[in-house]
């Protein structure tokens, strides 16, 4: 599903970065460049997006100004070169603050966790009912960034300084190690099973002994972990 976005800025540099940043990406979809929220108003009277990058000191509205005049705003990241305004911000349920210059893995974090969050009504006048609710967020691996479903995603398995993402219907390997897994893949529900292993609860089918059957999967249980496994069965 592709992520329709807006940028309001006065600054054209800023525009040809974040338009360089989201063109490494997939399925980002750029609506409209808007100079200043006064242009971004009159768009977003008829048409929707997913997603706006907005500056805060603009020319005849300032950024959360603008902000406060839309009824139903949809994911907002604040690109800005004012850190004193981030309160105010996250106050406005904004998704992530950018202080430029940001780089671009700091900028995939942003579009990750607006991917991530939960879903508001898209800005604009035009009633639209999303076909595809499922959460998504962009993982790094080698050279390149892979869209994945959240949902998707059963259990990862460290290996030395790598790490298997096992998804229902592939597995994905990337460097990286299981204590940092939650910066790498946003999942709230997952359980360490074994020191080499951690599942996603929701998807676990069965549990017999020592073992976790996910779906034609099984997980090993370390020793040390049984507790804490027999632990969320009891909930």
């Amino acid at each position: 599903m592709s992520v329709r976005y807006l940028i309001v800025d006065d600054e054209s540099v800023a525009h040809e970065i974040i338009k360089k940043y989201c063109a490494m990406l997939p399925n980002m979809q750029l609506m409209q460049d808007c100079y200043d929220a006064i242009e971004a108003i009159e768009y977003l009277n008829h048409h929707t997006v997913d997603l706006i990058f907005l500056d805060l000191n603009m020319p005849k509205l300032k950024g959360f100004e603008f902000l406060k005049t839309l009824p139903s705003p949809p994911q907002i990241i604040v690109t800005t070169a004012y850190q004193e305004y981030a309160i105010e911000g996250y106050e406005l349920n904004i998704v992530d603050y950018l202080l430029k210059p940001f780089s671009f893995e700091r900028f995939l974090k942003a579009v990750n966790k607006a991917r991530t969050a939960r879903p508001k009504p898209a800005a604009g006048l035009t009633n639209e009912v999303k076909d595809d609710k499922q959460e998504r967020f962009f993982l790094r691996t080698d050279n390149k960034h892979i869209q994945i479903v959240l949902d998707d995603i059963l259990f990862v398995e460290s290996s030395g300084n790598y790490i298997k993402i096992v998804l229902k219907e592939e597995t994905i390997t990337i460097r990286g190690k299981l204590a940092t897994i939650s910066e790498l893949i946003p999942i709230l529900n997952f359980v360490q099973v074994h020191r080499s292993f951690m599942v996603v609860q929701k998807h676990i089918k069965s549990i017999e002994g020592n073992q976790i059957f996910i779906d034609n999967y099984t997980v090993p249980i370390g020793k040390f972990f049984k507790a804490q496994v027999d632990g969320f069965l009891k909930k």
